[in-house]
């Protein structure tokens, strides 16, 4: 969604369903892994859907897969959540994407450390 209001909706969504997740969502299931951040939220012009881009930290890889699991399974949740706090006619229905960008960075630091050490 581009646009003043576009990028005020979408930082608006993205810090309520970190909101959401952190708090009534945990509680409901407590083995969610411990970091989990809302990196970026892309919400379509009509505000009919938006693409919600989540990361989850665990170093365990199954936790980590069953915690993206239960968001995107209480994805219905989460908008209804958004429809009690939100002051705005319609709430766009909610599709979670694994954000893979700290995985990546993380490889990228790798690979530029171990290129420092072959030089040294």
């Amino acid at each position: 969604m581009k646009g003043m209001r576009g990028e005020r909706l979408s930082a608006e969504f993205q810090k309520e369903i970190s909101a959401v997740i952190s708090g009534k969502l945990r509680s409901k299931y407590p083995e969610l892994s411990a970091i989990i951040s809302v990196t970026e939220a892309d919400v379509a012009p009509d505000l009919k859907s938006a693409k919600i881009y989540v990361s989850v930290y665990d170093p365990d890889e199954v936790k980590r897969a069953a915690s993206l699991e239960i968001i995107k399974d209480n994805a219905r949740f989460i908008r209804h959540e958004l429809s009690q706090v939100m002051r705005i006619r319609t709430i766009p229905e909610l599709r979670f994407i694994e954000d893979g960008s700290m995985e990546y960075g993380e490889k990228i630091d790798k690979i530029l450390s171990d290129l420092v050490k072959k030089d040294e």
